[in-house]
């Protein structure tokens, strides 16, 4: 592997390092239905703004999601839709592995 495609595969496995919180994966899979408000996350999950923020936070800079400040409010929205490919993927994985 040459430092390009080191380079590459360091950049992909940061990707992978967002998705791998619980709270992330689910984040993405309520922003699948539209845009959403930091504070329905909050309202939703019963954890304090803080950490909801850190979770979003890492989304982000992942490239993952975008944010829309609105006044005091910030809403959230999938910056790249083919991640719900991949996560359908995952739950094909998981269907098997029961199977």
């Amino acid at each position: 592997m040459n430092k390009e495609d080191k380079k590459h595969y360091e950049a992909k496995s940061e990707i992978f390092k967002a998705l791998s919180h619980p709270t992330r994966l689910w984040i993405v899979d309520q922003l699948a239905d539209g845009e959403k408000c930091v504070c329905e996350f909050v309202d939703k999950l019963d954890v304090d703004f803080s950490t909801i923020s850190k979770h979003l936070s890492v989304l982000r800079h992942a490239g993952i999601i975008v944010s829309d400040k609105r006044g005091k409010q910030v809403y959230y929205s999938l910056q790249v839709t083919c991640v719900l490919s991949f996560m359908n993927c995952v739950d094909a994985v998981l269907e098997s592995i029961r199977n």
